[in-house]
């Protein structure tokens, strides 16, 4: 299994993104092991590109890369100050009044930022709970407050300026750096771009930036090849019957690699070059069947991931998001970073 990841398009889809924010400071949001692609590789080439904010969702996400970057670098914890957390060198994103006076006893004096909801009901202060303590949390100076849009991936949806209202009520006049946009909220345009815009998925190839270059690259080891007869089974459950005589190679991962399962009897395809060959039967834990009936030669590798199958192409196959794509992708495949 070979998972090949373009770093220098990761930085280039940076710089488009921050060109389209140009009065704000672009962030990178390097969550989940940065959507699965290895955070402590992706972070520091980042931070050489000039990035020095990055935003993760866990304390611990935040100490893995904290050695790895220099002092300047800003990670900031989207989950804030949990119970328990270590956050040395880290900032925590304050979600409550209750985290916000648990951070300031056990770390006075230390960063930290505020969330606020603006409507999507998951994280932040509500109106009234930060009018209650805005005067205090401001007095003891935020690096930033910061919002989230629900809907920012449909740029005609009305929660995106019911959402822009509500965080523009709540914060006009703070005096301190604001942030609304990630991927999706930068693609709506100057208003919800502020101080600090958050890309995420955009920056790996994902949807809504249309014009991201391709970061991922997975192509899959053909193990064994075999010819089928007319009729007869393939995989678990005999879900597939070959409709002729056709040759099926089998490759070697499954959805213990992140592969989902769901793709099964979909049509989803791996590629020999430009030629498309079709999954049959079952997606298995280790193993994907697929008709290589169409080529001439069985290469070495079949490529799920590509030019010709983006993580958003599979991800509509397979009835979710590119995100859920790139963030199952699993430990066992042998990674190479270009």
């Amino acid at each position: 299994m070979g998972l090949q990841i373009d770093i220098a398009a990761i930085l280039a889809n940076h710089a488009a993104l921050a060109a389209h924010a140009p009065t704000a400071r672009a962030a990178a949001v390097v969550k989940a092991d940065a959507y699965g692609l290895g955070a402590a590789t992706v972070a520091p080439a980042l931070y050489r590109a000039g990035v020095r904010d990055f935003f993760v969702a866990l304390a611990q996400e935040g100490r893995a890369i904290r050695p790895l970057l220099p002092p300047d670098a800003r990670i900031n914890v989207l989950s804030g100050h949990m119970a328990g957390a270590d956050l040395t060198g880290l900032t925590p994103v304050l979600n409550s009044p209750e985290q916000f006076f648990r951070d300031r006893a056990m770390r006075p004096g230390q960063p930290f930022a505020v969330q606020l909801d603006s409507g999507m009901n998951r994280l932040g202060m509500e109106a009234a709970e930060w009018a209650a303590i805005r005067a205090e949390a401001l007095a003891a100076g935020p690096a930033f407050i910061m919002s989230h849009l629900a809907c920012a991936d449909e740029p005609d949806h009305p929660a995106n300026a019911a959402q822009l209202a509500a965080f523009r009520a709540m914060t006009d006049g703070c005096g301190v750096p604001r942030s609304l946009a990630a991927t999706g909220g930068i693609l709506l345009g100057p208003d919800y771009h502020f101080d600090i815009v958050r890309p995420g998925v955009g920056l790996y190839g994902g949807l809504p930036f249309a014009d991201a270059r391709g970061v991922v690259t997975l192509s899959l080891r053909v193990i064994q090849t075999r010819d089928v007869r007319a009729g007869e089974m393939v995989g678990y459950g005999a879900s597939w019957h070959a409709p002729g005589d056709c040759r099926v190679a089998t490759v070697d991962a499954g959805y213990a690699d992140g592969i989902l399962r769901s793709l099964s009897g979909t049509g989803a395809q791996l590629y020999a070059g430009d030629t498309a060959c079709p999954i049959v039967g079952r997606v298995s834990m280790d193993l994907i069947t697929v008709d290589v009936t169409a080529l001439a030669t069985v290469p070495d590798r079949l490529t799920l991931i590509g030019a010709h199958q983006p993580i958003d192409r599979l991800a509509d196959i397979a009835g979710t998001i590119g995100y859920e794509v790139l963030t199952s992708l699993g430990l066992r495949y042998e990674r190479t970073y270009l």
